[in-house]
């Protein structure tokens, strides 16, 4: 399984998602968009994201990658079903999503930045669009709580019985 980053803006939120692909065995981040690298564009380690991160950064593949539009029609070429993650009027409720092993290898997570989500071009390319249902009265979780909610039910299944 791939994981994509659109416009993910905290270095923090970051460095927690490199933390649980490592610990999930996602294969490989594309960041997109404005989401920060663990290496800026002048070298420099990203100290406040390494900070979170504690090495996942060297244990995960990782991509900054502009488009995320392009990068989801060059996956779809290759093979990928695109998963979404994203409150919208046609999302199913993320534990209604099952994947075999063979599935998952050839499975990419979206996750939207903190302000704005996921634009309308990106969720009409994603092949389903998963929301995490919620009780309370705040509308969403942190992006990287919520990635750790998918990422664990998509990869390790049977994992919390």
């Amino acid at each position: 399984m791939i994981t994509i980053l659109h416009n993910v803006r905290s270095q923090h939120n970051v460095g927690s998602i490199f933390r649980t692909s490592d610990a999930a065995g996602v294969e490989k981040l594309y960041l997109c968009g404005i989401t920060p690298a663990p290496i800026d564009k002048y070298g420099r380690p990203n100290s406040k994201m390494l900070k979170v991160s504690l090495g996942a950064e060297n244990s995960v593949g990782w991509e900054s990658v502009k488009s995320t539009t392009h990068l989801i029609d060059r996956l779809k070429k290759q093979g990928y079903a695109i998963i979404a993650v994203e409150l919208a009027p046609m999302a199913v409720p993320y534990y209604t999503i099952k994947l075999s092993k063979k599935q998952a290898a050839k499975t990419a997570i979206i996750m939207g930045g903190e302000v704005k989500g996921l634009s309308p071009a990106i969720l009409k390319r994603a092949d389903n669009i998963a929301q995490i249902p919620m009780q309370g009265t705040k509308e969403s979780l942190n992006v990287s709580v919520a990635y750790g909610i998918i990422a664990y039910h998509l990869l390790t299944p049977g994992f919390l019985k």
